[in-house]
């Protein structure tokens, strides 16, 4: 009987093996702009509850959000697409960005708020980032200003690579859209 609890406890426990982790990719920028600020903050970014949790969804043929348990981001949604935004700009204009929480003694010049309304691959093969950006003097006198943004991005194929791929691409262009609103 022990044998038998033994061989069942090692089988259930093969059978739970842990899912796989894909990363979201931060791409390089070819875009150098000359800023208008000296330091910026990125807030938190916030995603629609299907794409802020770990499961990868996608737009099923019939127009439904299905979620992928098989294959799980490999950080949380919303923290790894901030430090990617914030890097990017920072690579773009050359000054200090950080994520939410601000990592310096002295106030940003800025802040970035990003909201994102839809961030899915469709099934019609192409990947779509849309919402609106924020933003807002802080630790000077900067004009606040409102941003919409509506980004497109064909998947190179219908693979969870090719999902990440286009989504890295989308957060790029995404990037250098508010990077050229703090640039002169």
């Amino acid at each position: 009987m022990l044998k038998r609890l033994a061989f069942l406890t090692i089988a259930t426990l093969s059978a739970c093996a842990s899912p796989e982790r894909l990363s979201l990719v931060a791409l390089d920028s070819q875009l150098e702009l000359r800023p208008l600020v000296s330091s910026a903050v990125v807030r938190t970014i916030t995603l629609p509850t299907y794409a802020a949790v770990e499961e990868i969804a996608a737009e099923t043929g019939e127009g439904l959000i299905a979620s992928n348990e098989d294959v799980l981001w490999a950080d949380d949604p919303q923290r790894a697409m901030t430090l990617v935004v914030a890097r990017n700009l920072a690579d773009i204009l050359n000054t200090d960005v950080g994520a939410d929480p601000w990592p310096f003694v002295d106030l940003p010049d800025v802040a970035i708020d990003i909201r994102v309304e839809r961030m899915l691959a469709g099934a019609d093969g192409v990947f779509r980032l849309s919402g609106q950006f924020y933003v807002g003097g802080d630790g000077i006198s900067f004009p606040n200003s409102t941003h919409t943004f509506a980004i497109t991005k064909p998947l190179p194929d219908q693979t969870l690579t090719g999902l990440a791929t286009a989504q890295a691409q989308a957060v790029l262009s995404l990037s250098e859209q508010v990077a050229r609103t703090l640039a002169r």
